[in-house]
């Protein structure tokens, strides 16, 4: 089955995921590369998308062990029509647990044909200077082992039929699905001693939880701890409290 086209499905807070998904793309045969990012609030009421006669990437961080809530509900917005698809898990560097095999079941429960599935590593939403977890990547070996599984979903794909008579891909996981673990409000908070109110911090939360007034606020009941405030801001103002 040739590739024609190739949609980049993601959901990455802290961009991490999203570069593993594109390190990925590099090397699989396709005329046309779209990216369907489904990491913006606005994701969550966009038009339905159907996808026909191309190759999905499918790509998640991992939150303890499961899909992020979020992610799950602005996939289910898509419809696979039988549409092969590449799944990935994204993680930081303890354990994906469940998240794959998750994936898969979602990817199947929309209507997609996982053909090829993996898990990277990436830093740790948590990680900080003082206590860092996989500082730094996916750095050049990660991304060069995510570009040779590209090649293997080429090679996938090039003795796959159109009929969809392929066995489920199996991946490590278990089901029932562990439970998720529930953080009740928690929230990155903002010393606002340093904070310059730039706002960089409103337009990367997914959840549309910050906002500023006299001061820069976070919904803990919205936030979903991916800590991509914290990364991005310049002055180190926003931090989880321990």
């Amino acid at each position: 089955m040739n590739i024609n086209s190739t949609k980049l499905v993601y959901f990455s807070p802290t961009q991490t995921t999203k570069k593993v998904i594109e390190a990925i793309a590099e090397t699989i045969e396709s005329a046309r590369v779209e990216h369907v990012d489904l990491t913006p609030p606005a994701a969550l009421t966009r038009k339905p998308m159907e996808v026909h006669d191309e190759l999905a990437l499918i790509g998640s961080p991992v939150y303890a062990g499961r899909l992020p809530v979020d992610m799950i509900a602005r996939l289910r917005r898509l419809k696979g029509n039988n549409t092969p698809a590449a799944i990935v898990v994204v993680y930081g560097n303890r354990a994906y647990e469940d998240a794959l095999r998750e994936l898969r079941d979602l990817a199947l429960e929309i209507g997609f044909r996982p053909v090829a599935g993996g898990a990277f590593i990436a830093e740790h939403s948590y990680s900080t200077a003082a206590v860092p977890v996989a500082a730094g990547r996916p750095d050049g070996d990660d991304l060069m082992r995510a570009r040779e599984f590209g090649k293997t979903i080429n090679e996938k794909m090039s003795s796959l039929t159109t009929d969809g008579g392929t066995l489920p891909l199996q991946v490590p996981g278990n089901f029932p699905y562990k439970e998720r673990a529930g953080l009740v409000n928690v929230a990155p908070v903002t010393d606002h001693t340093v904070c310059t109110r730039c706002e960089k911090c409103i337009p990367v939360c997914p959840t549309a939880a910050i906002t500023l007034q006299d001061t820069v606020t976070t919904d803990p009941g919205m936030c979903i701890r991916c800590c991509a405030c914290i990364k991005i801001c310049p002055e180190g103002a926003r931090s989880m409290e321990d």
